[in-house]
């Protein structure tokens, strides 16, 4: 089991003490949201095997899927190299998005770029 207070100390928290975890499906890859964790929702995820997020506009935590169904059971977390940013593989049950939709990244579809070439 990660040492959870190595961990705390090694994160680059935001100024309100967040660090981005960004939710990506295990098997196919697909980003499926962002969400934003304290230290305490990052523990309940690594402990509970199910994804724990602080809302920011709510000033709560919330377990995903716990009024709507939509579980997301934890299959790998990891930290990038800043220490500012968490990778969270999982098995997503339903809808993703709070709209509904499988991603939070479906909403209108690409934007348009210009392509870089190598």
């Amino acid at each position: 089991m990660t040492d959870i207070p190595a961990l705390v100390a090694r994160l680059k928290h935001d100024a309100n003490g967040l660090v981005a975890a960004i939710i990506q499906q295990y098997d196919t890859r697909e980003v499926l949201m962002l969400g934003w964790m304290n230290d305490e929702a990052l523990r309940r995820t690594l402990t509970e095997g199910r994804v724990t997020f602080w809302s920011r506009s709510r000033s709560e935590f919330w377990r995903k899927g716990d009024t709507s169904g939509h579980v997301q059971y934890v299959k790998s977390v990891r930290l990038d190299c800043d220490a500012d940013a968490l990778l969270i593989e999982v098995d997503q049950v339903g809808a993703a998005c709070h709209t509904g939709a499988r991603s939070c990244f479906d909403a209108g579809g690409p934007l348009e770029a210009k392509v870089g070439n190598r």
